[in-house]
């Protein structure tokens, strides 16, 4: 007589004590659905974590969502159960019939290790199987290390481009968005979140599926033919990852087994009042397992380059927006979180192990030391920092008019007491332009001068502007643009601000491509494409980002004029000169100490020096003020300058240009 297989333990003794532990690895390998064939049928084993629950039952389209016919069996002290369903098959919608403690029934749960769900209003989870392991090619692990040049184009990939009033799909993104993005001289692309969430508004950030990519880009597989296309194209892939908090949508996480199961149970921990979300417990074994081991799956099975961690600021203080009374100290009496700071070490140090050449990015606000440190070294494991004090410094700066931006000079030079503390990506992110924000170009000033006071150059296009002020706004947007890609750091600019979008972000339109067909806007995205090359063709400008030896302020003092002026180096490279002028008024004869050599320590670059980019070029849609003017020369130990209005120079010793390609 053949035994039920439905009655057989279907999850090994080994691995169930591994995840009963919340030591496994890789625990979507055994929880959640895989389709199978057991004791000769076809059929699909699911087995989900629910340690305080009465019952649990699987239902869905292969049982007519009916509790009874597929109860499933609880293995000893687990808190695991699971079930063999004959029949079941890949593309069946199923949940979870859990009845809680007390006895009574909770809402269907959707699995939290599904790899698939569906389109929302509707929130199933459909048994898919589990994507093929990726490996990560050489190339891509080596273009992710910190010495090489990293500028990375953010997008939310819904919003991007769409297709007849709708979401795009993966394949669409995969013909379009690698060739666009590689053409421009992006090395990596950034996606925001794309595991599932239900509600649209929030982007991503608010996720219930974090094996699952999310159904509005189509099926799963998609993603990976998405990955391989950038790869061919030289890109690197990086998603947003949110291990800090979940909705609390009836079907998801939210007393998932009628308990607070992967949240914590006090509100003053687990209730995020910014956001009205859970707070995962992060010092719970079993819900250390469920966020590492999605960050491994997301590395492993779908090939992506690295991970943005997003909030990391919240997950590490326990009184991250709260005022005093409303939140619980540490173990020692502290604020810091420290659950969380071993969750992020723990999730970082594994996938440095499994997943070489991987890279982890932390969007973290604080001063919390060490964040992009190894943990070998007391650190937090990341290999890079978003620089969002540089961010709101040099934004606040930009947003002043040139006459009173000599009163925020710190605001530019403030930053460079701490580049170095830290392995730094400038960001330029979705943040700065949505919520009453506006987009970066709305955050310069305007000129209010009528035309006839404008510079000659404006006054001869009078057509290329809506108003006569707007010369000044894309002045002042593509010098911070050369200004930015100068400083020392990683880059990462948003979709829609690299040709200059006039209004802020809507999450619901694709991005305004039209206005590529107007010279002003056209011109900044050739300014973007101009930087990004000129960042990758010179070491100086990659190789020490992170290092204090390679960078050195020539002119950091010129409050009244606006002007800075730095060296970028590092070994056996050229020395690149970058000087920003932030007024609209032109200087001529504009004298800036020699950079030093870093070998030597004396002057360096001799006799003559090379422009390599002027963000006032006419290709960029510039007043092109150099025109015919007197090339930079060599004057008693000084470099003597034609500085165009509003703009930012990149230049290189006459001898080093030749001894590489040509100049932008």
């Amino acid at each position: 007589m053949s035994v039920d297989a439905s009655l057989i333990d279907l999850l090994p003794e080994d691995e169930l004590r591994l995840l009963a532990a919340g030591d496994h690895l890789r625990p979507w390998l055994w929880l959640g659905a895989h389709p199978l064939q057991w004791q000769g049928r076809d059929g699909v084993r699911f087995a989900v974590w629910a340690p305080a629950a009465q019952r649990v039952s699987v239902v869905g389209s292969f049982n007519d969502w009916d509790a009874e016919r597929h109860p499933m069996r609880l293995r000893g002290d687990a808190g695991i159960w699971e079930v063999f369903v004959p029949h079941a098959a890949i593309g069946d919608f199923y949940k979870f019939a859990v009845i809680d403690a007390q006895g009574q029934p909770l809402p269907l749960k959707a699995d939290p290790y599904a790899f698939r769900g569906e389109l929302r209003p509707d929130n199933a989870s459909i048994v898919a199987g589990l994507p093929p392991p990726v490996t990560l090619p050489p190339a891509r692990a080596k273009a992710n290390r910190r010495e090489a040049p990293l500028s990375i184009y953010e997008l939310h990939p819904t919003s991007w481009r769409r297709e007849d009033d709708g979401f795009p799909d993966w394949d669409l993104l995969a013909r379009e968005l690698p060739p666009y993005a590689a053409a421009l001289g992006f090395t990596h692309v950034e996606l925001l979140p794309v595991t599932e969430y239900p509600f649209d508004p929030s982007w991503g950030y608010q996720t219930l599926g974090l094996h699952a990519p999310t159904a509005r880009l189509g099926p799963p597989e998609g993603l990976q033919r998405f990955v391989a296309a950038c790869h061919a194209a030289g890109l690197g892939v990086l998603l947003d990852f949110v291990p800090a908090h979940f909705p609390e949508d009836p079907h998801g996480l939210a007393r998932f087994d009628g308990s607070p199961l992967y949240e914590y149970a006090d509100p003053r921990e687990g209730w995020h009042q910014d956001w009205h979300t859970l707070i995962y417990d992060f010092g719970k074994p079993q819900v250390r397992q469920f966020l590492c081991g999605a960050a491994l799956f997301w590395a492993e099975r779908h090939g992506v380059d690295g991970l943005r961690v997003d909030a990391v600021a919240s997950m590490l203080y326990r009184d991250y927006s709260r005022q005093p009374g409303e939140w619980i100290p540490n173990v020692h009496g502290g604020r810091e979180n420290l659950e969380a700071v071993a969750l992020l070490r723990h999730m970082n140090e594994i996938l440095g192990r499994e997943v070489p050449g991987f890279i982890t990015i932390a969007e973290e606000s604080t001063a919390f030391p060490l964040v992009s440190a190894p943990t070998s070294s007391g650190g937090l494991g990341f290999h890079y920092k978003w620089n969002l004090g540089w961010m709101n410094d040099s934004l606040h700066y930009m947003r002043e008019l040139p006459i009173f931006r000599q009163w925020h000079h710190d605001k530019i030079t403030f930053g460079l007491v701490y580049a170095f503390n830290e392995n730094f990506v400038l960001p330029l992110s979705h943040d700065e332009v949505v919520h009453a924000k506006g987009a970066l170009i709305a955050k310069m000033p305007a000129d209010d001068r009528p035309l006839a006071e404008m510079p000659l150059a404006v006054q001869a296009q009078p057509d290329r502007w809506d108003t006569p002020g707007d010369w000044q706004r894309f002045a002042s947007l593509r010098a911070y643009y050369g200004f930015m890609w100068g400083h020392p750091g990683k880059k990462l600019l948003f979709m829609g601000q690299e040709f200059a979008q006039t209004q802020e972000w809507d999450f619901e339109s694709a991005l305004p491509w039209a206005l590529l067909e107007r010279p002003a806007h056209a011109g900044v995205q050739r300014l973007v494409e101009a930087l990004n090359a000129v960042y990758r063709r010179w070491p100086a400008l990659h190789r020490q980002e992170a290092e204090p030896s390679g960078f050195e302020w020539l002119q950091d003092r010129d409050r009244e004029q606006s002007v800075f002026a730095f060296a970028r180096s590092c070994p056996e490279a050229a020395t690149v000169v970058v000087v920003s002028n932030f007024t609209p008024v032109a200087r001529e004869n504009y004298h800036v100490p020699l950079p030093c050599d870093p070998a030597s320590g004396s002057p360096s670059g001799g006799a003559g020096w090379q422009l390599l980019l002027d963000t006032d070029a006419e290709a960029f849609g510039g007043t092109d003020w150099m025109q015919g003017r007197p090339e930079p020369r060599v004057e008693h130990g000084a470099l003597v300058l034609q500085l165009p209005p509003m703009s930012t120079l990149f230049l290189v010793a006459a001898a080093d240009a030749a001894s590489t390609d040509s100049p932008v």
